[in-house]
């Protein structure tokens, strides 16, 4: 019987004949095979009688070589394993080559795997951040499956721009070099393939709002893309959002939704993923042995989890994060890089980072901030200065959530939608939620990479996906 190498290492499988297939990861003394399959973070080690195996084939066992072992599993005659497999007959399914195999077994930087990043999984770093990239996927949906949310998938190609933010990709299928013009030079999108100017979507939360009036509950889990030429180990041009939408929901039933959504997905690779998050977290803190001592995490990365995972979210308004931030040492003594003078103030990531790992010790959630830093749909208060928002707060990373109560009244939301110059004739449809029936609301979205770098302690947004598109790069 075929198995995987999770099965054989984890399962209480009796000793007996088997078989595997799986890549070469190190081939010791022309006897020792670390063998790999994916679908665990450790190897099993496998046993060639190198007297009784042809010279030819022990020659094509090569880290990196797929093979297909025939053999006994038996008790480990070694540490740090149970079992391992006396090899009766090895097959080469497919050579590699050692003079140019770019993983070899030794440590490499993340750059370097960047540029084989068609190969980077067969890494032990990466293949762990991968698998957990996967768990994470499968327990947001089965979050939302299981509370009653429905699954919908909005447009990639759009009309709108949902935040505002103007950097957007284009989409045409026009001659780049000679497109049609209207009269009065401009080029004429009316003779393009959708009769308009369109864009890849930055977001889907405003068709989630049209569905979510109808449906109660739905919730996005796709493709966005930003062209912001950015090139920061935050920033990405194509990622991942979770969005959800529901109706007849206020600001506090969001929050109370986003905290125990956080937590529930956080507990689901707790309690499956337990390997491959020891692995990175040992690996964290080798590469926090480096650091000088003011930099190093407080937490370790199970620990940083367990911190979200066990703890209530504190819930505090922006007006009282702002006045302990301006009373807090770092802004008194200036050792914050941006000093917080005034209400108003857009919070960066080591503001948010001090609310949460110093002052209050745990996940903070921030609610009610000024109107004019934050989207044209989001709920006015009655102050008529700050908006029905909110942001969830995590240690290491910051801002994890961002969401708010929606604007439902349709007099309110086209006076903002004025105030910004934002075509009502561009969002007529959204505007018709406030016209049919129109009902409190909220969302929020989550950046999906965000999670995963918070999940597996990678520090560059390049590293949790499988082929970053950043500015000047799009190989693979």
């Amino acid at each position: 019987m075929t198995y995987s190498v999770s099965q054989l290492l984890t399962q209480d499988i009796k000793l007996q004949p088997i078989e595997i297939k799986g890549w070469v990861r190190t081939f010791r003394a022309n006897r020792f095979i670390a063998l790999n399959d994916g679908s665990t973070i450790n190897n099993i080690q496998c046993v060639v009688d190198f007297e009784s195996t042809d010279e030819a084939i022990l020659k094509r066992i090569t880290t990196g070589a797929a093979v297909h072992i025939k053999g006994d599993l038996v008790e480990s005659q070694g540490k740090g394993q149970n079992v391992e497999i006396q090899v009766s007959s090895i097959t080469i399914l497919g050579d590699s080559h050692p003079d140019d195999y770019p993983i070899q077994p030794k440590k490499h930087s993340f750059e370097f795997l960047r540029e084989n990043a068609h190969l980077r999984t067969r890494t032990s770093t990466f293949s762990a951040v991968m698998r957990l990239r996967s768990a994470l996927s499968f327990a947001i949906h089965k979050y939302f499956n299981d509370n009653g949310f429905y699954y919908m998938h909005t447009p990639i190609i759009t009309g709108s721009d949902a935040e505002g933010a103007g950097e957007m990709f284009r989409v045409s299928a026009l001659d780049a070099k000679n497109p049609p013009l209207t009269d009065d030079g401009q080029v004429d999108y009316k003779k393009d393939f959708f009769g308009k100017e369109t864009n890849l979507t930055v977001s889907g939360q405003l068709e989630a709002e049209t569905y979510a009036m109808s449906l109660g509950k739905v919730y996005t889990f796709g493709p966005t893309f930003r062209a912001e030429n950015s090139n920061t180990s935050r920033h990405l041009a194509e990622f991942w959002m979770i969005e959800p939408e529901v109706a007849f929901m206020d600001l506090a039933g969001n929050m109370d939704l986003a905290e125990d959504f956080m937590k529930s997905v956080l507990s689901y690779i707790l309690e499956h993923n337990r390997e491959d998050l020891e692995f990175l977290e040992t690996r964290l803190l080798d590469e926090e042995k480096t650091k000088p001592q003011a930099e190093r995490s407080e937490m370790s990365l199970i620990e940083k989890i367990k911190f979200v995972v066990d703890n209530n979210f504190k819930r505090v308004s922006y007006t009282e994060a702002i006045d302990i931030l301006k009373n807090s040492k770092p802004n008194k003594k200036k050792k914050f890089n941006y000093i917080i003078e005034e209400w108003g103030a857009d919070l960066q990531s080591e503001h948010e980072r001090f609310l949460v790992e110093k002052h209050f010790k745990c996940p903070v959630i921030l609610f009610d901030y000024p109107a004019n830093i934050k989207a044209f749909y989001m709920r006015l208060n009655e102050d008529g200065k700050t908006v029905r928002a909110m942001d969830i707060l995590f240690p290491g990373i910051g801002e994890m959530v961002g969401g708010s109560q929606r604007e439902e009244r349709l007099d309110v939301l086209k006076e903002k939608m004025k105030a910004l110059d934002i075509d009502e004739k561009e969002l007529w449809w959204y505007l018709d939620l406030r016209k049919y029936g129109t009902a409190v609301h909220s969302g929020f979205g989550l950046g999906f990479e965000r999670l995963v770098m918070f999940a597996t302690g990678m520090g560059n947004i390049r590293d949790v996906i499988p082929y970053p598109r950043t500015p000047q790069n799009a190989e693979f």
